[in-house]
This record gives structure tokens, sequence and C-alpha cells, in this order.
């Protein structure tokens, strides 16, 4: 057991600058396709950008555990393939139009290219975790994908549910968008040869980590600024989303107050959206939301005490407190 409580002031992803570069080569070497169609429409959504916290996970746990083999890499651009066939399944499925400040790949290539494009980058990741030769490494990858499916049904059969509660709010997004989180960081313990018991608190800290960041982003639905998060603002309402502000705005809001909320998800409307907006403001949902990001949060720091004490612990402390400051 190492005190992490005071933690080097080194930027988390300024330590793995450098291997990120490598793994957005391994990215584009292996975005290549004879169907013109396929290239294009994965490049456009990787060149996006976004914060590449799955990959820089894995990449953190393994300088933390002290493996620099080259699977790490490959794993690294894995995860983030599975994450971008999500995002493209995903947009279609909520029909968004906006993703990170640009029109989504939907959008600008229609529904049919996205959902079969976001096929090839999830084969093409099985692909490339085949090449590490780890049946665990397969186990853990296909695990995580299959549950990340299951979470995504499973929203969709929540979806203009007014009745969703906390529980089965945290039971989708641990499902539908920590699991990677959890994967990414157990894959680095595996690289690494860890033990059981460390492997798992690896896991641990990736979903308390994927689940505050999920927490945190339902949060900024109602409380940021849309041309900075480039999404647009209510989307979860539109979409009949029951989030945690939304849940927590009417368990502690009038019986009027619930009744408008209630309304709004059931029909998917935004036309209250303003009201609705008042309303998660003065009922303290935010503070009740953000504190359940907290709590997620000092669970993934609590898991980093079974981690030798490194600049690279320390960087994944800092990534989990710093998730608590996020505003975009």
């Amino acid at each position: 057991m190492t005190d992490h409580s005071q933690p080097a002031a080194t930027p988390a992803l300024t330590l793995i600058a450098a291997d990120m570069h490598e793994v957005d080569r391994v990215i584009a070497a292996r975005l290549t396709s004879s169907v013109p169609l396929v290239g294009q429409i994965s490049q456009y959504i990787i060149a996006a950008g976004g914060k590449r916290l799955r990959p820089a996970l894995l990449l953190l746990i393994c300088g933390a555990l002290g493996y620099r083999g080259a699977h790490r890499f490959g794993l690294a651009a894995v995860v983030e393939l599975i994450h971008t066939a999500t995002l493209l399944h995903d947009d279609v499925v909520d029909a968004s139009t906006l993703r990170r400040g640009r029109a989504t790949a939907n959008e600008t290539f229609g529904n049919p290219a996205s959902v079969l494009v976001g096929d090839f980058l999830h084969t093409r990741s099985f692909q490339m975790m085949v090449e590490t030769g780890s049946m665990r490494v397969m186990e853990i990858l296909s695990e995580a994908t299959n549950v990340i499916a299951e979470g995504e049904v499973q929203q969709l059969m929540n979806m203009h549910d007014a009745s969703l509660d906390e529980e089965g709010y945290l039971r989708v997004i641990r499902s539908k968008t920590a699991k990677l989180f959890e994967a990414s960081a157990r894959l680095g313990a595996v690289l690494a040869g860890s033990p059981p018991e460390l492997e798992d608190a690896c896991a641990s800290y990736g979903q308390a980590l994927g689940t505050a960041f999920q927490i945190i982003d339902d949060v900024l639905d109602y409380d940021g600024d849309a041309s900075e998060m480039g999404k647009n603002l209510g989307d979860d309402l539109r979409e009949g989303k029951s989030t945690l502000p939304l849940i927590a705005a009417m368990q502690r809001g009038t019986a009027a107050q619930a009744a408008i909320i209630r309304e709004a998800i059931e029909q998917g409307s935004t036309e209250q959206l303003p009201a609705i907006i008042a309303i998660v403001r003065e009922t303290g949902a935010l503070e009740v939301t953000r504190a359940a990001a907290t709590a997620e949060a000092r669970r993934a720091i609590a898991a980093l005490q079974a981690l030798p004490g490194n600049d690279y612990t320390a960087g994944l402390l800092h990534l989990a407190s710093q998730l608590l400051d996020r505003r975009a």
C-alpha cells in the first residue's frame, strides 16, 4: 500500500504523449481498406479528436506497472477503435447531428454508411487483438464489447421512461460507458503480468473513472456551453433519456416541477428546456449529480492504493481529481 496523497504535478497525459503519438500511428495504419468510403469515414471521425481517455488509461496503467512492450500500442489502438465504432452507432441511434463541434458522420455520410463502417471498426479491432496471441486479452475485450452492446439496448428500452431511478441509470452507464474504461485499465494490468488482486484494483479504478466521466457529461448537458461542449444543449432530453440531473430534479422538486420534467422525457420534447434547466439548477440537482461523480472519483483514487508509487500512478490520481473540475 502506497500513500499517493502528494501526487507529482506533471499532468497525466504529458507522461504518455510520445506513446499516444505511436498509438495514433497504429490507428492510421490499420484504417486502410480497399473500399475508399471505409477509410474516409473512419478518418473523419478519428480526426475529430476527443480526449482519447481509454487508450490513455491503458498506457498509464502500463507505465505505472512497468510494462514497456509494443503490445500496449496495439491494444490502446484497439480500445479507441471500439470506442469510435460505438460513437458511429450511437449517433445513428440518437439521430445526432453534432459531435465535438462538427457534423456527425451520419449527418455527413448517411446512416447506412455510418453503421457499416462502425461494423468495420469493430471487426478490425478484433483482428488486431488476435495479434497479441493472448486468450485473456480476447476474453476481456469480447466481454466488454458484449456488455457495451447490452447497455446500449438497455438504454434504448429506458427511452422516454420518466420512472427510471438512480440505480437504473447507473446500471446503464456502467455497461455502456464505464465498461470500456474498466477493460482498458484491466488490459494494462494483464500486459504487465499482474496478479489477480492488482488486476482487479486497476479494473475498479477504470470502472469508477468511467462512471464519474459519464455522470459529469450528463451534468454538462444542463450546465455547459453548447459551443464549448460541441454538442447541443438538451440532447439527452430530446432523446427521452432520463439522466441523473433530471432524476434528482424530479425527486427534489415540487409536484408541478416534476410533472414538467416527466412530460418532457416522455414526449422527448425540448419546448420547456429553459424551464427545465432552471428547475435542475433551483432544486440542487446539479450538486447532487456532481456529488455522485465525486463519490466515483474517490472510489477510483482509493483503488490506486494497490499500485506502486511513481509518476504514472500520480498521473492516474491527477486524472481522477481533474475530472471533478471538468467544464467541457
